[in-house]
């Protein structure tokens, strides 16, 4: 049905909401609620699996670049390369120049291209990490969310993207450990995007910026498991590049994985710090 979808838990709602939260910086950095890292399951036949989330321009190749000469750790960069050729044609650069012509197209495409990525099979046996520059979770409760709600992506579009993603969820092994999410405000990676001139992204606004950033905060900082049930690790990525590569080490134990068992539990006080930040 047209403006609504199911959800993780199987339960209805619309399919996006016009209330978005401040796009301010928080207080808050660590395990966003009700999402505890003890709670993790990792499968014993597979690696642990984590994909690092956050606006355009907050950071994600940083982290990854950082992690990826450790050892066990294989790291997947976002399939820009797929999206700019796709027998010759560039989606990416198609899809910023119009967004209403080709955003469907676009969004069909990432779903299939992150799907492959995710379901990568890990190169060596000795593999114990597998990082992803986003993920197709992020593609379906976020971007495509954002695209519907703006009016860039049709009913019709939507409800087959949605019965595609959920047959995926369905029949295929698409799970994640674990979440970082580059908390950044909306501002610093517009300036970000400008100063690193990438030609694709050269007619982003930063209302759009703000926009994605509102639609990060719906998915990723709520205790409604109807968004998401995957724990999410938190780091301010308004930091310098400095500041946040000593982020990374400090929580390194967490973001590879290592740390399931024995973290202390979030503070009432530091919840409510959340929920006074987000609104819905």
């Amino acid at each position: 049905m047209e403006g609504v979808i199911t959800t993780i838990s199987g339960l209805k709602r619309p399919a996006a909401s016009p209330r978005g939260s401040p796009s301010k910086r928080t207080n808050f950095v660590g395990i966003s609620p009700m999402k505890e890292l003890t709670n993790v399951k990792t499968p014993t036949d597979r690696p642990f699996r984590v994909s690092i989330e956050g606006n355009i321009g907050a950071g994600k190749s940083t982290l990854i670049k950082y992690f990826q000469e450790m050892d066990g750790i294989e790291t997947y960069a976002e399939p820009l390369n797929w999206w700019r050729n796709v027998d010759g044609h560039n989606l990416l650069e198609l899809m910023y120049s119009d967004i209403h012509e080709w955003l469907r197209v676009f969004q069909s495409y990432v779903q299939f291209t992150r799907l492959s990525v995710q379901t990568t099979k890990p190169q060596s046996s000795a593999t114990r990490v597998q990082m992803f520059e986003r993920s197709i979770q992020n593609n379906r409760f976020c971007f495509m969310e954002q695209a519907y709600s703006n009016g860039y992506l049709h009913g019709a579009d939507y409800s087959v993207l949605d019965q595609w993603y959920r047959w995926i969820r369905a029949n295929v092994d698409i799970s994640l450990d674990l979440i970082v999410y580059l908390r950044s405000t909306p501002e610093v990676v517009y300036q970000r995007v400008k100063a690193r001139g990438r030609p694709e992204e050269d007619g982003l606004s930063l209302e759009y910026l703000k926009q994605l950033h509102d639609s990060h905060e719906q998915w990723l900082m709520t205790d409604d498991e109807r968004f998401n049930t995957i724990p999410v690790l938190v780091l301010d990525a308004d930091r310098t590049l400095e500041e946040i590569v000593v982020e990374y080490k400090k929580n390194e134990h967490k973001i590879l994985g290592y740390d399931k068992k024995g973290l202390k539990k979030i503070e009432q006080e530091e919840k409510d710090k959340v929920r006074r930040k987000v609104s819905f």
